[in-house]
C-alpha cells in the first residue's frame, strides 16, 4: 500500500535530522566527496549530529577516521586538525552485508528511540529497493529521510518500478533524489537570474531567442570506470539527469511561491510540455582507445559522447530548438548554457550594410561560473566585433559552498528544493526513452576533438556549435 503525504505537506519531516546513517561510507563517493562536504559543515558549525557508516568492509572505527582524514587531505581541503578531531568524535562504524536482515538489527540498537535519521544511501542503484525495504522491516522509516544517489533506474519503466517500491515503505517528502548538478552554485543562481533582471526576463523566450545550447565538456575519458561507465553511457551518465534538470531551470515559468514544490511543480510543468526525443535528430560518439579501457567489452557500442535535439512545445518555447551535447575525451572541461538571440536586420546605416553577429547570453556552470553577454561593437575601419560583457560569479558573489556540501546540509534540515521529484524523474526518462530503443550508430572520433563531425549536421539551418567560454588562465 503507498504511503500518502501527511496532512500539511511536509510536517514533521521540516525537522533537522538528528543522526545521518551512510551506507557505503567506504566507497569512491564518501572518499571523494561526502568526507570533504562533512569537514566544510563542520568547520562551518552546519554540522550538529552523530554520523554512523554503514558498509562491507571489516574496518575499526579507527581505521575509519584515518581513512577520513586521509579523504580530506587528498582532495585538497586545507584540513584545521581542531576541526577535523571534532568531526572524528561523530564517527561510529558498522559493517555487515546490506541485505542481511542481522545488520540492520544492530542498526536499530544504535539508533535508538525516538531519532530523527537520515538515511543517506552511497550505493549501487539496485540496492536501493532493498537497502529501504530492510529499513523499513526493521521500524527504521517513521520519522527518517532517505537519500539516494542518481541514477534513478535505467529507463522508464524501471525508474516506475524503483518509485513504486520506495513509495510502499516512504512518503514522497521523505525521498530525497540527489543530482549534484542542483547543488551547483550557477545552476541555482539560474532563477535569480532569470527572474529577478528585467533585463533577462523581457528576452527569455521565443521573441528574442533562436536557440539553446546546453554543453557539458570532459577533457579526461573514463579512465579506470570501464566496468560502470560500459553499462551506462553518456545519455543515461549525465543527460537524462544533469543536464535535462538544467535545462528545466533553464526554460520554466517563474514559481508562484517560495515552498520546494512552488519549484518542482515549474519543472515537471515544463518537462511534461516537452516530445519524446526523435532518434533521428541523435548523433552518438565514442573517442578512439575507449575500447582499450579495462572493464569495456571489446565490441562494445557505448556511446562517450552524445548531441541531441529537444523541443519544448509551450508558448514560451515553441519554435526555440534546443540541442544538447555531452562527451569525454573533449578539448576543455566545461559547461555552459548559451541562449543565442536572433539576428538584428541588416544595418542600413552603414556604407556597406550587413547583418551582423547575433547576441549571446553565457551561463558557465563549469569551471570558474560566471555570466557573459556577448554584444557587438564598432571597431576601426567599419569592421564589427564581439563585445564580452563577462560577471565571475566568485569575484561578485563571494566563493559559495560546494555542491555536496549543500546538498548534504539540505538533506539534514529537509529542505527539498535541490532534489529531484518522482514525476521529473518519471518525465525525464519519457523524453530519452526513445532514444534508448532505437539508438543510432555510434561514430569514432579522436580524443581532443569536439566529438564526431555528424554532430554539427544536427544543427542545419540553425546557429552551430559554439566554442565555449572558458575561464581566463592565470
Amino acid at each position: 500500500m503507498t504511503v500518502e503525504p501527511s496532512a500539511d505537506g511536509q510536517g514533521r519531516q521540516d525537522k533537522a535530522a538528528d543522526l545521518l546513517v551512510i551506507f557505503g561510507i567506504t566507497g569512491d563517493l564518501a572518499r571523494k566527496m561526502t568526507f570533504r562536504a562533512l569537514y566544510r559543515l563542520e568547520r562551518t558549525g552546519l554540522l550538529d549530529c552523530p554520523v554512523i557508516g554503514v558498509a562491507g568492509d571489516d574496518w575499526t572505527v579507527e581505521h575509519l577516521v584515518e581513512h577520513a582524514r586521509e579523504a580530506i587531505a587528498d582532495s585538497g581541503e586545507d584540513l584545521d586538525q581542531r576541526v577535523f578531531d571534532s568531526l572524528a568524535r561523530r564517527l561510529s562504524y558498522l559493517h555487515g552485508d546490506v541485505t542481511d536482515a542481522a545488520l540492520y538489527d544492530r542498526l536499530a540498537k544504535a539508533v535508538g528511540k525516538g531519532r530523527r535519521p537520515l538515511f543517506y544511501l552511497e550505493m549501487p542503484p539496485a540496492l536501493f529497493a532493498p537497502i529501504v525495504e530492510r529499513l523499513a522491516a526493521a521500524d527504521l522509516l517513521g520519522n527518517a529521510r532517505v537519500a539516494v544517489e542518481k541514477p534513478f533506474g535505467h529507463d522508464l519503466d524501471s525508474a516506475r518500478d524503483l518509485n513504486d517500491r520506495l513509495r510502499k515503505v516512504l512518503r514522497e517528502d521523505q525521498i530525497l533524489r540527489v543530482d549534484h548538478f542542483l547543488g551547483k552554485e550557477p545552476v541555482i543562481e539560474l532563477e535569480y537570474l532569470r527572474f529577478a533582471n528585467l533585463a533577462m526576463a523581457e528576452v527569455w523566450d521565443r521573441k528574442s531567442v533562436s536557440a539553446i545550447h546546453i554543453t557539458m565538456a570532459e577533457s579526461f575519458g573514463v579512465e579506470d570506470r570501464g566496468s560502470f561507465y560500459d553499462a551506462v553511457g553518456a545519455l543515461r551518465d549525465v543527460v537524462q539527469n544533469h543536464l535535462l534538470q538544467v535545462l528545466a531551470l533553464v526554460a520554466m515559468e517563474p514559481p508562484g511561491g517560495p515552498g520546494a514544490d512552488d519549484l518542482r511543480d515549474k519543472k515537471a510543468e515544463l518537462f511534461r510540455s516537452m516530445a519524446p526525443a526523435d532518434p533521428r535528430r541523435y548523433v552518438r560518439g565514442q573517442y578512439q582507445g575507449y575500447l582499450d579501457v579495462p572493464g569495456v567489452a571489446a565490441d562494445s557500442a557505448t556511446e562517450t559522447f552524445v548531441a541531441l535535439s529537444l523541443e519544448i512545445d509551450n508558448w514560451r518555447w515553441a519554435g526555440v530548438p534546443v540541442f544538447l551535447r555531452a562527451g569525454k575525451a573533449m578539448p576543455e572541461t566545461v559547461t555552459e548554457v548559451r541562449l543565442i538571440l536572433h539576428r538584428t536586420p541588416r544595418l542600413a546605416f552603414l556604407a556597406a550594410p550587413r547583418q551582423v553577429a547575433a547576441n549571446q547570453i553565457v551561463l558557465r556552470i563549469d569551471k570558474d561560473p560566471g555570466l557573459r553577454l556577448q554584444l557587438t561593437g564598432h571597431a576601426e575601419k567599419g569592421v564589427w566585433r564581439p563585445v564580452h560583457l563577462d560577471t565571475v560569479f566568485a569575484r561578485e558573489l563571494g566563493r559559495p559552498q560546494e555542491p555536496y556540501e549543500r546538498l548534504l546540509h539540505a538533506a539534514i534540515i529537509g529542505d527539498h528544493q535541490l532534489f529531484a521529484r518522482e514525476d521529473s524523474v518519471e518525465e525525464t526518462w519519457r523524453v530519452v526513452q526513445p532514444l534508448l530503443d532505437s539508438p543510432p550508430p555510434v561514430h569514432s572520433y579522436e580524443r581532443g576533438s569536439w566529438g564526431p563531425r555528424e554532430a554539427r549536421s544536427l544543427l542545419g539551418g540553425h546557429p552551430e556549435w559554439q566554442d565555449p567560454w572558458l575561464p581566463e588562465q592565470h
